[in-house]
């Protein structure tokens, strides 16, 4: 193994335990708690447990695809006749599916459960690691899909979306460790 092959292969290690890490913690946050209590809003914040857990699931699995895939894995368009401007001031005749599939990440839905989002998590988890593991190098590029958040022209790195990915989960991690201790007291970090 040359210099270089080892450097890339200590980089995936590294950046994957990190993101290892991230996840951890959001999962600490919901353990013990029931199905209920993962759709409580204790705070003024719309979020709540279970909907944190199931969004960096999602957004960790769409990144994914992003870096095998590119702009095709992660579309953003409006139904005909839809503007991001009708969608901003909540006048859109229609809404995109993906859209609401985002919306609903963000809830507990009729059937959710801690069992079944942990594991839906965790399957991401693991799909992550062959994604990693498997990959060249971390070079690949891709441009970033047209959306009002998206800057034009952007292009991110394998690297660069996983590092997002490890930066979007510690950053709810925070948010599901407030809404815990919202919601019994306890706190997990």
């Amino acid at each position: 193994m040359t210099t270089a092959e080892k450097a890339l292969e200590i980089e995936k290690r590294d950046l994957l335990a990190e993101l290892a890490t991230a996840r951890e913690q959001v999962l600490t946050t919901v353990r013990g708690l029931t199905d209920e209590q993962l759709g409580e809003r204790p705070t003024r914040s719309g979020l709540c447990l279970g909907g944190i857990v199931k969004h960096v699931a999602s957004t960790e699995e769409a990144w994914m695809r992003f870096v095998l895939e590119g702009q095709s894995a992660m579309s953003f368009s409006l139904p005909d006749g839809v503007t991001w401007a009708d969608i901003e001031a909540g006048t859109a005749r229609e809404y995109p599916q993906w859209m609401t599939d985002r919306l609903n990440d963000f809830q507990m839905l009729p059937g959710d459960t801690l069992d079944g989002i942990a594991e839906r998590y965790e399957q991401v988890a693991a799909r992550t690691e062959e994604v990693v593991t498997a990959l060249p190098d971390l070079l690949i590029e891709h441009a970033v899909p047209e959306a009002p958040w998206n800057e034009p022209g952007t292009v991110l790195s394998a690297r660069r979306v996983l590092l997002h990915v490890i930066s979007e989960t510690a950053q709810h991690a925070g948010h599901a460790d407030i809404i815990r201790e919202s919601i019994d007291g306890r706190t997990t970090t």
